[in-house]
């Protein structure tokens, strides 16, 4: 029976790089990975990738490659007395060969924890691979990036994944002493349901085999045996990681690029993760910082397909949105506003303030020491055009201009109105 053995992606790890599937850009012939394993001079190395792509696999062919002592820690787990007793057999028989420390998900380890392992990275005891699905420059404590090399590694392309699946397939073929025939359509559903996780398209093919039907002595799996315990693509998301900022990001650079069918894939990313909240916020940024002035009435419209959106809830949700989508990407666009409160905000954030002009103030009293009393102040309703010509501004930034309009029909008209009135 299948399930009294460890799972079907630990018993088939590779144990030589050309075993490896995928991550050809780094583990191909003469590609830098490679060729520091064939070196046998390891240095600390930081893997950084989704999970389920072979980091852990390459951490353990390294270690059987240079005769190292293999010691896996998991940054979920592990304590800094966990490292001690690691540190502690760098005395021991077991060390004379050296240990190679696989760190798992470091960046759950504070900065004290990844300080303790600093002297020993440096005197050659230990050598450190680290593994991280987050950013390395964003969660790995400075001293240990620059004492390490940073290797990206990638989600496995279908094709790959498909050739694993029927490695899979051949294996337990051998070790269960039975046929296993699988359909091409089958594999293929594998691949694409994966997410790009090797590990779960294995594990997959080993269920499938495990469901399937015998018919002379054959199992036969096909697209219907994966469909009904795979009912979709696994989608790779989480909403405090990376891989959301990517996605959000993505999201709202499609809407300003005026690409409506990119912006709808990444809105129907957050949508099947659930992030409705993310998909409205977004929407409605890039409709001001992005579309803004060119079309004001894109605001409202926005408003309304949210509000109509977090009223119905998902799946209906996605109606609305998209509507707005589509209509922010094909909007004109202007970021004039936008550039203008960032102006505004970065002389208020450098101490360019100044007092309130006083026509301006809410007082209506002037003090002994005020030589020219009263306020002074210009109602425009009492002047032709609603508009009569007196300083806002404080006086160190009155000829400061914060907002110019962009070439676009709604922020001409704009402009041509304003000048009319300021000189009729």
């Amino acid at each position: 029976m299948y399930n009294n053995k460890a799972p079907l992606a630990d018993r088939i790890r590779p144990t030589e790089l050309n075993e490896v599937f995928g991550q050809k850009h780094i583990l191909g012939k003469g590609k830098p990975l490679q060729k520091i394993i064939e070196s046998n001079k390891i240095p600390s190395l930081i893997f950084y990738g989704p999970s389920g792509v072979g980091k852990s696999t390459v951490a353990s062919i390294i270690a059987k490659k240079t005769n190292q002592t293999l010691k896996k820690l998991n940054g979920t787990t592990a304590s800094t007395a966990d490292i001690k007793d690691i540190i502690a057999q760098t005395e021991t028989f077991s060390g004379l060969s050296g240990i190679l420390l696989y760190l798992d998900e470091i960046q759950y380890f504070n900065k004290k924890q990844q300080q303790t392992l600093l002297e020993f990275l440096e005197n050659g005891k230990i050598t450190l691979i680290a593994s991280t699905t987050e950013n390395p420059y964003f969660y790995i404590y400075n001293a240990i990036l620059s004492r390490s090399t940073v290797f990206e590694f990638k989600e496995i392309e279908e094709s790959e994944i498909e050739k694993a699946v029927l490695r899979a397939f051949d294996f337990l073929t051998a070790e269960e002493n039975i046929k296993i025939e699988s359909s091409p359509d089958a594999v293929a559903a594998i691949a694409h349901g994966c997410g790009g996780d090797i590990r779960k398209a294995i594990n997959c093919a080993e269920l499938a085999a495990q469901v399937a039907q015998t018919e002379n002595g054959v199992k036969h799996i096909s697209q219907d045996d994966i469909a009904a315990f795979s009912q979709k693509n696994a989608v790779r998301y989480d909403k405090s990681g990376d891989e959301h900022y990517d996605i959000v990001s993505a999201y709202q650079k499609s809407m300003r690029g005026s690409d409506p069918n990119a912006a709808l894939h990444y809105l129907a990313r957050l949508l099947a993760a659930g992030d409705l909240p993310s998909a409205c916020r977004r929407l409605m940024v890039c409709a001001s910082e992005d579309v803004g002035l060119a079309y004001p009435q894109i605001l409202p419209i926005v408003n309304a397909c949210v509000d109509m959106a977090m009223k119905v809830g998902l799946p209906e949700a996605r109606i609305p949105l998209a509507d707005a989508v589509v209509a922010v990407c094909l909007a004109p666009k202007s970021n004039s506003a936008y550039n203008g409160i960032n102006k505004a905000m970065a002389d208020i954030e450098s101490g360019k303030t100044g007092p309130v002009p006083r026509q301006l103030q809410n007082k209506h009293y002037d003090g002994d020491d005020v030589a020219q009393k009263g306020q002074f102040y210009l109602y425009p309703h009492d002047y032709p055009n609603h508009y009569t010509s007196q300083q806002y501004l404080p006086d160190n930034l009155k000829n400061t201009v914060y907002y110019s309009p962009a070439q676009n029909k709604s922020e001409q008209s704009f402009a041509e109105y304003w000048e009319k009135i300021k000189f009729k």
